[in-house]
């Protein structure tokens, strides 16, 4: 195995598709799974729960809300939403997903933590 496949394996690893639909504890609208990756937030309030240590594999538990207080536009992944734990303080950074509210994305782009 070379070192490429090396960070491919370690890669794979890191990230558990986990796309299942949801109603949002914040909202407490449907959420329905994305297709295609692993759902992290809700795209109408853009809030989360702390269940991750790496994407997908829900092995947190925090377990606290996730609230989203920035996002940053990426000239790859489009918009980050940055979420504070409300419970243990940790930040985390999460790829915004295309059914996002874009509106809300950009009202947090210039917000403050």
């Amino acid at each position: 195995m070379n070192d490429s496949q090396r960070n491919d394996s370690l890669e794979q690893k890191r990230f558990s598709k986990n796309d299942d639909g949801f109603i949002c504890l914040h909202c407490g609208k449907e959420v329905s799974p994305l297709g295609y990756t692993s759902r992290n937030h809700c795209p109408h309030c853009l809030w989360s729960i702390h269940v991750d240590v790496n994407p997908g594999d829900r092995a947190n538990t925090c377990r606290g809300a996730l609230r989203p207080v920035r996002s940053e536009p990426d000239p790859k992944k489009g918009f980050v939403v940055i979420h504070r734990c409300e419970r243990c303080g940790e930040i985390r950074r999460n790829k915004a997903a295309a059914d996002d509210n874009r509106s809300l994305l950009i009202k947090l782009t210039v917000a403050e933590i």
